[in-house]
């Protein structure tokens, strides 16, 4: 009888899922979620001259096709009462042939059907949804691919990659309303995170706005890098020249963004991050393949992996890497010894210089007297000729104060690396751009994949790794600031930028997505560690 039940709920979702199936169209990759080309989502509005800038054809191609790509396709629609935004409490999701067994390696497609908070089904798309599958008792865990059809149905793949009991777990992150409201702000509201720099001479002192662009007729200082051309810009003092700039630091974030019907769609324990129930089985049984079966699995596995990797027992197995577990203080030294290993961007890299520094007693820090959590940090193994450095990226970079000459571009200082085999690099450029539209972000890859591409030219046998993005928690202030949605659009430009360029990647946004901790901005150490383990294993891959 419950075997019926289960048949005729399962079926009856899937017919009323395929009447709306029909639509036609092409699938927009995004790393992660899909959308049907179907509808056009808000037109994008020119920023602060970025459609000025002086791009190649080629260049203005390129962006053209990452804007493209990341374009979320939400409906068209006047703003919607929040009774009839979505409600993840009421909608649900069901396992397609959830009786069956599957193999290690078989697909599964998970249904989601969302409805509003007077519960009845929703006739559009655009929310942003985060799925994985995952045994507790393995401590293992792998990310789910989301086709969105625009009409109140998605549909989620997975890839089975261990035996035994997998359950299922899909969560509504923001709302297709709730969206909206990220991309106006994305657009209309860059400034919502102001920045300042304090000028000083003798006892003169003033302190001024600052930002990539500031508008209106006010005079200005301009700080717009030399060699880069990355624009940067004060409000420029009544009493004190430009050169007497001394620090930058965030200024602080702009309070009453959105009107009370706009807040109601960000609300913590009601639709932030919220789980989305089956409304059947939440788990399905896997089985073990053959080994034969196994190594064709393994063959056939392409480029385009996804995804890239699982935990298993709270470790990261790439599918297309053997990563070494560098679990003792002298695999790192081995690994690192005569090396010059240089670390560029925010705070979530710098957790990788405080990991190694915590762990490997014989690399010492070097007291550079730096503001804590700012830098530049420094540290030295002398016995094995280790050299770990760390520095921020230029701005926008939202630290409480940073020296203006310790104001330096990452590009900048990779055309200063001399390179070669001893020589290691390690980039993560993301969080600080999530409230600014997507051509600053663009620009500053530009600058930077430029710069990498100069040194791979010239030394070939330097490490280039990649740091990617990773989700956060999220309430209802930070998702204005530092939403999983938009970090989710500049893991996707990340990707792209990158694809093809001799980089290596740290998939932190899967490692995250796919871990059963909860997310954090500056996640908990044993991710630390799985992405210092697949870091390293690039610079001393396994000998094969």
């Amino acid at each position: 009888m419950a075997d019926k039940q289960r048949y005729d709920r399962e079926w009856g979702f899937r017919e009323r899922y395929l009447d709306h199936e029909t639509l036609s169209g092409t699938f927009i990759d995004s790393s992660g979620q899909f959308v049907l080309e179907q509808t056009t989502g808000i037109s994008r509005n020119p920023y602060c001259g970025y459609e000025h800038q002086t791009l190649s054809s080629q260049e203005r191609l390129e962006e053209d096709a990452l804007l493209a790509a990341s374009k979320w396709q939400v409906p068209d629609v006047d703003l919607v009462p929040f009774v009839k935004s979505t409600d993840p409490s009421s909608s649900y999701f069901v396992i397609l042939n959830s009786a069956a067994f599957f193999k290690v390696g078989s697909q599964l497609e998970v249904l989601v059907h969302v409805q509003d908070f007077q519960g009845k089904p929703k006739k559009y798309g655009g929310d942003y949804l985060q799925a994985r599958i995952h045994s507790p008792k393995l401590r293992a865990g792998a990310v789910g691919r989301v086709v969105d059809y625009q009409n109140g149905f998605y549909k989620v793949f997975f890839t089975l990659l261990w035996p035994g009991r997998v359950t299922v777990s899909i969560s509504l992150v923001h709302p297709s309303e709730g969206i909206r409201v990220l991309q106006y702000l994305q657009e209309e509201k860059p400034d919502r995170v102001y920045f300042k720099s304090l000028f000083r001479s003798g006892r003169i002192s003033e302190t001024m706005k600052c930002n990539v662009c500031l508008p209106g007729r006010l005079p200005l200082c301009n700080f717009t890098d030399l060699y880069t051309g990355e624009p940067w810009f004060c409000f420029k003092p009544k009493k004190l020249p430009c050169s007497s700039r001394i620090n930058h630091f965030k200024g602080g974030y702009l309070k009453g963004l959105l009107t009370a019907a706009e807040g109601a769609f960000f609300q913590s324990g009601v639709n932030i991050k919220m789980p989305i129930n089956s409304s059947g089985p939440d788990w399905v049984t896997v089985i073990s393949r053959r080994i034969k079966e196994a190594d064709d699995l393994e063959e056939s596995q392409g480029s385009g992996t996804f995804p890239s990797g699982y935990f298993y027992e709270d470790q990261w197995r790439p599918r297309q890497f053997k990563m070494r577990h560098f679990n003792d203080p002298d695999n790192i030294t081995e690994c690192l010894q005569r090396k010059m290993v240089y670390l560029f961007g925010d705070s979530t890299i710098r957790q990788w210089f405080e990991y190694l520094t915590m762990f490997v007693p014989d690399l010492v820090e070097f007291n550079l007297g730096s503001p804590k959590n700012v830098g530049p940090f420094l540290a030295v193994d002398q016995k094995h000729n280790i050299l770990l450095k760390y520095r921020c990226h230029g701005p926008p970079i939202r630290f409480t104060s940073v020296f203006s000459n310790e104001l330096h571009y990452v590009a900048n200082e990779l055309n200063g690396i001399v390179g070669g085999q001893n020589t290691v690099v390690a980039i993560a450029v993301w969080s600080h751009f999530s409230t600014f539209p997507l051509e600053v972000y663009i620009r500053r890859l530009r600058n930077i994949r430029r710069a990498v591409v100069q040194l791979l030219d010239r030394s070939p046998k330097t490490v280039v790794v990649i740091r990617t993005g990773n989700a956060q928690e999220l309430g209802p202030e930070v998702s204005l600031f530092n939403s999983d949605w938009y970090n989710f659009q500049l893991d996707t430009i990340l990707r792209r930028m990158f694809s093809g360029v001799g980089v290596y990647l740290v998939d932190a946004w899967e490692m995250t997505l796919a871990h059963h901790l909860p997310h954090k901005l500056h996640p908990d150490e044993v991710i630390v560690k799985n992405q210092l383990d697949m870091f390293l294993s690039y610079v001393c891959p396994l000998e094969t």
